[in-house]
């Protein structure tokens, strides 16, 4: 019955969208311990399920062939089966929970050959800001990284706190106004993934997503080519216009960006503030 709700399940957009398929390391140790969660929890669950229905068919009204035991007080078996399994399973779960916390903790580098791609996000209402501080680009609501290698994001808010969240490649980490927060995350296939903001924020808070597109290395570099030549720039005067426009915008490829801008949003979040033209740098490259 089991294997037939899976195979059922399986073809279900949530789950295709989701961390039970994932593309990445750290989605798929959460997958991992999604499941031992769920056969530790059967483990005390199932004997509730089979038991319950056969002890109300076989003590049934009318049943006279079930032994009678009236001075039937205590066993030492029973005991130890009802106490000792729960307290068990609960142990097993505490140890496990407790170091898979620890390894899929987002401010826990990822092993790799290659030094982590850096990305700033800025979350705005209601769009991302990502900034490639190495290479001097930026997005609007799209998020491309190099397959196979780490990438190292750094967050904030200019507004109020907000959540994102990639199921296929990462948890969930909150990005909050004047505060930096941090996740690393992987992609080890090739493919565009949907990413969003779930925590609640307003009147557009249902359409804030964004597309990650997972890239070849030779198709990242021609992606970060095309962004280079992009007609827009993020300049002081276009953050501005984004961080006041209360809407929803497609992606948008910006061909460079203020060193000092994440930063600055930082310390202008902390006064309450836009961030001053004078605190920002040129291009970050």
């Amino acid at each position: 019955m089991f294997i037939v709700l899976a195979a059922c399940l399986g073809g279900c957009t949530p789950i295709s969208l989701g961390f039970l398929d994932p593309a990445g390391p750290t989605a798929s140790g959460q997958r991992v311990l999604f499941f031992w969660i769920v056969g530790l929890a059967l483990v005390v669950v199932l004997p509730v399920l089979i038991i319950t229905p056969w002890l109300l068919w076989r003590y049934r009204y009318g049943q006279d062939t079930a032994p009678y035991r009236p001075r039937w007080e205590y066993s030492l078996p029973m005991e130890i089966l009802t106490w000792g399994v729960p307290v068990l399973v609960v142990v097993v779960l505490g140890v496990l929970t407790w170091q898979r916390t620890h390894q899929l903790d987002p401010y826990h580098p990822l092993t790799g050959n290659t030094p982590p791609l850096e990305i700033q996000v800025i979350a705005m209402d209601w769009r991302w800001l990502f900034i490639y501080p190495d290479q001097g680009v930026a997005t609007l609501n799209q998020l491309a990284i190099p397959k196979g290698r780490s990438v190292h994001l750094s967050l904030t808010s200019a507004s109020v706190m907000q959540s994102l969240l990639i199921p296929r490649l990462s948890g969930q980490i909150y990005a909050m106004a004047g505060m930096h927060t941090q996740q690393y995350l992987q992609a080890d296939a090739v493919g565009t993934f949907t990413g969003r903001n779930t925590q609640f924020n307003g009147a557009g808070f249902q359409k804030q997503a964004f597309e990650v597109r997972s890239l070849t290395p030779q198709a990242f570099e021609g992606w970060l080519a095309s962004a280079r030549r992009s007609p827009l720039s993020l300049d002081c005067d276009r953050y501005r216009e984004l961080a006041r426009r209360q809407s929803t915008e497609g992606p948008s490829l910006y061909r460079d960006a203020p060193a000092g801008l994440f930063a600055s949003v930082i310390a202008a979040s902390q006064k309450n503030a836009l961030p001053s033209c004078s605190d920002l740098h040129g291009p970050s490259q």
